[in-house]
């Protein structure tokens, strides 16, 4: 059986299918509560905003405002971390990112701590970027690039872990980082402040 495409759900849910929405919510719905967890520790606050992303969701799908071409997890994934800075800015203050190893918050470490608030806000739009560009790679590639860059693994223990030879890992690797560029290239993301 294959799988629907998310446009065509999202077509079926604005045609009046609740359980197209549904099939989207179950495909997406630990991706982002994970991305929004990796975020903010507290699970009342990560309810909210996750309840409050899908509620904007479903707003922009019924205003007739998505566009994103088939990128709809990408999407959502932005709305969901606008929603995030969104709670940094009520709250008044930065958050801390201890989740070394969430697959999630993948560039995390990439820069040193923002200096005021308009350096963090550019730098998690980055991050959140940067996060939905690596959920569009290949499992097998993101796999090898978790391991190698969060989990410190060498080459051949990504081999072992994942049961292929050790120049089949660096390929992995090698074309997880070649399509993350060209998903910054299509996509004419700056990834600098």
């Amino acid at each position: 059986m294959s799988i629907i495409p998310d446009n065509v759900l999202i077509n079926e849910y604005l045609s009046g299918s609740n359980e197209a929405f549904d099939t989207l919510l179950s495909r997406y719905k630990q991706r982002i509560y994970s991305f929004i967890y990796s975020k903010i520790k507290d699970k009342d606050i990560v309810d909210d905003i996750f309840q409050d992303t899908f509620i904007k969701v479903i707003k922009s799908l019924k205003k007739g405002t998505y566009n994103e071409e088939g990128r709809f997890l990408s999407w959502v994934m932005r709305i969901a971390h606008n929603l995030i800075v969104d709670h940094f800015r009520r709250k008044k203050r930065m958050p801390m990112y201890d989740s070394h190893d969430n697959a999630y918050d993948v560039f995390y470490k990439m820069s040193e701590p923002s200096k005021n608030v308009e350096d963090f806000l550019i730098d998690t739009q980055i991050k959140a970027d940067l996060n939905a560009l690596m959920l569009e790679l290949p499992q097998n590639q993101l796999e090898v690039l978790h391991m190698r860059l969060f989990q410190d693994m060498s080459f051949k223990e990504i081999a072992e872990r994942t049961n292929v030879s050790i120049n089949t890992s660096l390929g992995r690797m090698r074309y997880g980082l070649i399509n993350l560029r060209k998903l910054i290239d299509e996509r004419n993301l700056t990834m600098t402040q």
